[in-house]
């Protein structure tokens, strides 16, 4: 049989489409890293020339910067020697403070030793823990969730809950499993100083930044531990995996020990990524590929981390499989909540 050229054609470009795009990652990492995107907010159509000055950076790089940038749709340029970074570019590129930027995303470049221990993975059947996959992956985290946990838990996640608001209000215990390194609770100690705080995680590099980040802080309290491990105390008022579930080698046992954390009229609030079990309803998603292969780099990696790991991965607890799971651990109220962001879906799981 002949070769077919157009479809040749289709996989050529589609295969160096996803080199091409490495090759821009690295450039995206720099302007985060250099400030370059912070520079162009607001500045207005610029010259290398003028950049260099402005930034302090050599011209001739930036030049050739600038026209990387360009070319792959992030600048605007008629000429290749002005160039723009639009208002909805810099919301996405250079202004921390909005849900949708996404700079922080390509702070971290994956060490090669990472694709090693992921190629005897596959050999072998056991993942990486996070703390396995490079140095820094515990700021790539949080720099991937912190946008949409800034603008949405506070003011529109945990209103939705029912009663916890005003228990939160009038001193509540809370613990997050899987707090990795706390800004979750970070932004609740700050929104609701009269409850006391317990994270939990397993690791190590996470759990270190988020002890120094509360280092001065009375009511917040890390502990080196997985979820199975938090002890039943029945007292929680609020629960929370933030996540972080279907990164867990055995998310049944964290579930369990959470029925036996939290108080008879506790709420355990989950955050999940949308998925469904059909295929064809994943294919809807624009950014399947890159969920697919985050999970096999990183979250079913963690969950394959133990002999026994069940393995659910990115995509691996729809809301079916949740609400089956909380069942079995002893949960009967189930409550699901689309909160407007475009990824995940929350939880509202009683006793």
């Amino acid at each position: 049989m002949g070769v077919d050229g157009d479809l040749l054609k289709k996989y050529t470009l589609a295969t160096w489409g996803f080199k091409q795009g490495e090759t821009v990652s690295l450039m995206i990492n720099l302007g985060v890293r250099l400030g370059i995107y912070s520079a162009l907010d607001g500045a207005g159509a610029v010259t290398a020339s003028d950049l260099a000055a402005a930034t302090g950076l050599h011209e001739r790089w930036l030049k050739e910067w600038l026209r990387a940038q360009a070319a792959a749709g992030l600048l605007v340029s008629d000429d290749g020697e002005a160039f723009l970074l639009e208002d909805e570019a810099a919301m996405v590129l250079a202004r921390t403070d909005t849900p949708t930027y996404a700079g922080g995303v390509f702070s971290h470049i994956r060490h090669p030793r990472v694709a090693d221990g992921l190629e005897e993975a596959f050999r072998t059947g056991l993942g990486l823990t996070y703390d396995g996959q490079g140095e820094g992956s515990e700021h790539h985290v949080e720099a991937m969730l912190a946008p949409m946990a800034r603008a949405l838990l506070v003011p529109t996640v945990i209103p939705a809950l029912d009663e916890v608001t005003a228990r939160l209000k009038a001193g509540a215990k809370v613990v997050d499993i899987g707090c990795g390194t706390g800004l979750a609770l970070q932004l609740m100690a700050e929104a609701w100083p009269d409850s006391t705080y317990e994270g939990y995680d397993i690791s190590e590099r996470a759990v270190a930044v988020a002890r120094e980040r509360f280092a001065d802080v009375d009511n917040v309290t890390v502990h080196l531990a997985g979820g199975e491990d938090v002890p039943s105390t029945a007292d929680a008022d609020l629960v929370m995996t933030m996540d972080c579930l279907h990164d867990m080698p055995r998310p049944d046992l964290a579930m369990a020990a959470i029925r036996g954390v939290i108080a008879a009229e506790g709420t355990w609030l989950v955050k999940e990524v949308k998925s469904s079990p059909e295929w064809s309803m994943n294919l809807r998603n624009p950014m399947l590929a890159m969920m697919y292969s985050t999970s096999v780099a990183s979250c079913m990696s963690s969950a394959m981390s133990t002999p026994d790991g069940l393995g659910l991965g990115t995509l691996g607890l729809d809301p079916a499989t949740l609400e089956a799971m909380a069942t079995e651990a002893g949960f009967t109220r189930f409550t699901m909540h689309d909160l407007g962001d475009p990824t995940n879906l929350y939880y509202e799981i009683r006793p």
